[in-house]
């Protein structure tokens, strides 16, 4: 058996897609899981549209996903002198030949000679398909000698390469023919294809940016996990047969048992929802100390952020309850709430009543809550002991009528974490002082 060897060729011609960066990491998974080898080269022909900083864009989102080629970098725009080599050989054969590119132009092109007949090839995912190419004609394969185009570069360079197996999108499903016939003309062998379906975005067309698709550095700079990315890509068209309700996988479970008799025909739906769950899943098995560090690296102001890391012991647990990626902390800090830990809020005497409560209850309610909250000293930092000191309370006077007006003292917001985080992140001394305040905002009111 030939040892496999699959290949990423993308254009750089953009940034790395989610779709470009699904069919990476199917070509990896399938490579390493048969203990081969995956190649890559930068298909750059298109000079006016090939860029650099696509090429490091592509490289950079490989690298951070963990997607490792193997061997050199190739570009075809260095290659053209082995592509000329197999032009000369198809034009010295009669396979291929001189003609003019068109009524309106003198410009000669060169044109592979059609073999004119159907041809058969066997798809791993759909089967054994025929394609009569006699309708194509005899097609373009160079401008000119010098200037080769796709079908023969990807023919030759697949040759060169070792390519065995070749897992693409079904884009390409309508090229495989001539492909094949280019390499029966050269006498190459043919490798083994699948053609995956695309992905679709919620409406059933295929995934683009309007249904909120980024590039992959995009999901990274949001603050999405690699892990999370790469279990989502794979469950993107894809399902093991031992477990198909598995939903967590790590690369290295992925790469034990990926194949292609996984693939699933039909087209795969991105949603974005799951991949924020997945996620959010990841956050949780990640250690609380980095997970930190990285959500106050989001936080622009200095004076919140240093008041954030005091209250760190009191917050950690709540906010990985409540993100599902690190970007959620940033639309927390824009819409302000973490304002409460530096500066003391402007109340509303009316928000301070739970609904069918009444001004004079609140304020007795919150005056016992004083009393046990304030006037011993408390381990005040654990959200979790001002809980089992408060509780026993709210549930005698209405969970609601209690724990709302504090929540609201300490906060001044209609949406804020547990009134227990609250009082555990701005300390004994002052959240006291705040519940003090409500009361005297209402006895004055």
């Amino acid at each position: 058996m030939r040892k496999v060897i699959t290949r990423f060729p993308p254009s750089p011609t953009g940034n790395l897609h989610l779709g470009s960066a699904r069919t990476a990491l199917f070509n990896f998974l399938y490579a390493k899981h048969h203990k081969g080898q995956m190649r890559f080269r930068f298909e750059d022909t298109d000079k006016e549209r090939s860029k650099k900083e696509f090429e490091e864009d592509i490289l950079q989102g490989l690298s951070w996903l963990g997607i490792e080629f193997d061997g050199e970098i190739w570009r075809q725009s260095e290659r053209v002198g082995v592509y000329k080599k197999y032009l000369k050989s198809l034009l010295d054969k009669g396979l291929a030949y001189e003609a003019e590119e068109n009524k309106d132009r003198t410009g000669k092109v060169i044109r592979f000679k059609n073999p004119n007949r159907a041809i058969t090839f066997k798809d791993s995912l759909r089967g054994e398909i025929k394609s009569n190419i006699t309708d194509l004609g005899d097609f373009v394969i160079a401008r000119s000698i010098d200037e080769p185009l796709y079908h023969l570069t990807v023919v030759v360079d697949d040759y060169e390469m070792g390519v065995t197996d070749i897992i693409r999108g079904e884009d390409g499903l309508s090229n495989t023919a001539r492909q094949i016939a280019l390499q029966e003309a050269l006498g190459f062998e043919r490798p083994n294809y699948t053609h995956i379906p695309f992905i679709l975005g919620p409406d059933k067309k295929k995934l683009s940016k309007r249904h909120g698709a980024k590039s992959v550095l995009e999901y990274k700079k949001e603050g999405y996990l690699k892990e999370a990315l790469i279990n989502f890509l794979a469950l993107l068209g894809w399902r093991s047969k031992k477990d198909d309700e598995k939903e967590l996988w790590s690369l290295d479970e992925l790469i034990a048992e990926f194949d292609l008799d996984g693939f699933q025909k039909a087209p795969a739906v991105f949603n974005e929802e799951k991949l924020r769950w997945l996620n959010r899943e990841y956050l949780k098995k990640s250690d609380k100390e980095e997970i930190f560090n990285e959500l106050l690296e989001r936080i622009k102001d200095a004076d919140l952020r240093a008041k954030i890391q005091k209250a760190k012991y009191a917050l950690i647990d709540d906010l990985l309850d409540r993100i599902h990626v690190y970007s959620d902390i940033e639309k927390m800090y824009t819409e302000g709430e973490f304002d409460y830990l530096i500066k003391s809020p402007d109340l509303d005497a009316g928000k301070l009543i739970w609904k069918k409560s009444n001004k004079e209850k609140t304020i007795n309610d919150l005056k016992e809550a004083l009393y046990i909250l304030c006037d011993a000293r408390i381990d005040d930092r654990d959200p979790k002991r001002v809980e089992n000191i408060l509780m026993p309370l709210a549930q005698k006077l209405g969970v609601g009528d209690l724990l709302w007006p504090i929540r609201y003292a300490l906060s001044g917001k209609d949406k804020s974490a547990s009134p227990f985080v609250l009082f555990a992140s701005l300390g004994q001394d002052e959240s006291c002082r705040r519940i003090k305040h409500a009361i005297d905002i209402l006895e004055n009111s």
